[in-house]
């Protein structure tokens, strides 16, 4: 009896998921692998020295590949540090490369109107990156308190 493809499965090949939190990123990885597929998890700003180093050495199209050969890639933590201008450049490589060809999940803390700040307010890159990701993409936006810190905060009282 052939076994019915997961939901994952069944929209993986056009996957794009931006604005969620650490936690959904890390839980599709995980459903990802149990199913055998290829996946990567990288810090944005790994991601981006990595390739900086690749192309300081003249090696940029091998490093890339290493981002572009997964099947999904769960890039975490974009826009929690400044990106400059050949970072920017770098990352909009592996998001354009990967459009349609590859799944992409993006973790961030920002909203998509703040995305210019994150490419080194280049409007122009920000729109052709948005555009890509957008496209096929199923948005989610989770607002609400850290998960990490969930056991942590107490309400205030009410007096």
């Amino acid at each position: 009896m052939k076994k019915k493809p997961s939901l994952l499965t069944e929209h993986l090949d056009h996957l794009q998921l931006s604005c969620v939190k650490n936690h959904h990123g890390e839980r599709a990885l995980q459903a990802a692998c149990l199913e055998d597929h290829s996946v990567l998890f990288a810090n944005a700003r790994s991601l981006i020295n990595d390739l900086s180093d690749a192309q300081n050495r003249g090696g940029l199209k091998r490093e890339l590949k290493k981002y572009l050969s997964p099947r999904l890639l769960i890039c975490d933590e974009v826009g929690y540090l400044p990106i400059d201008q050949r970072g920017a450049d770098l990352l909009f490589q592996v998001i354009s490369q990967r459009y349609e060809r590859g799944s992409l999940v993006l973790t961030t803390n920002k909203a998509f109107k703040q995305w210019a700040s994150i490419f080194n307010n280049d409007s122009t890159l920000t729109s052709a990156v948005l555009d890509r990701l957008l496209h096929h993409a199923q948005t989610v936006v989770i607002e609400g308190g850290s998960y990490r810190m969930k056991d942590q905060i107490q309400p205030p009282s009410s007096s």
